[in-house]
């Protein structure tokens, strides 16, 4: 297994070696999602290529740290990418006529914002106590109150309902604190 600073590093000098073990190490995972959500091999691939080139422009730029795994860092950015595509096949106008009012310029810029919003959302999720993380990966998870109080040894789902409420506050708290959080929020 590489390590996220390698990828990077692999990625802004063009180490093809490297770039051939992301590809290897990530690019099924990225496939699968893709063609499991109404796309085919050739838009995971174009999907893949952006979000490396994403990362790669990004990088020079800003010189920042990916301070988790790079294999799920990837994954978020082309899942964030190909949900946008999804969401911008719908919206498109079918007559020639129209211009497309959506630009490559425009379409890096959001998904430069929403990695930027995932990014302090989880370094703002490492910053809560042990039992809240729990917490709510069983509630981002979709996973019931009644599963909670089994899985966690609460007394009722009231007690569970109100450690999910307490622990998303806190969270929330936490990222609205940020200076980060009203530039992120705007765009």
């Amino acid at each position: 297994m590489i390590s996220s600073r390698l990828f990077q590093e692999a990625l802004i000098k063009g180490d093809t070696g490297l770039i051939k073990e992301i590809y290897k190490e990530c690019f099924p995972l990225v496939k699968r999602f893709i063609t499991q959500n109404n796309g085919a091999e050739e838009d995971a691939e174009d999907i893949f290529q952006k979000s490396l080139l994403q990362i790669a422009v990004r990088y020079q730029k800003e010189q920042f740290e990916i301070r988790g795994d790079f294999r799920g860092y990837l994954f978020t950015v082309c899942k964030n990418l190909w949900l946008r595509e999804l969401n911008k096949s719908k919206k498109r106008v079918t007559n020639e006529l129209f211009l497309n009012l959506y630009s490559e310029e425009q379409d890096n810029a959001l998904a430069l914002m929403e990695q930027k919003r995932f990014e302090l959302f989880n370094e703002k999720l490492n910053l809560i106590s042990e039992n809240c993380k729990k917490i709510l990966s069983l509630y981002f998870a979709k996973v019931s109150y009644a599963e909670m109080v089994r899985a966690l040894d609460y007394n009722s789902e009231t007690v569970a309902r109100q450690r999910v409420f307490k622990c998303k506050k806190s969270l929330t708290d936490l990222i609205k604190g940020d200076t980060r959080f009203l530039r992120l929020k705007e765009l």
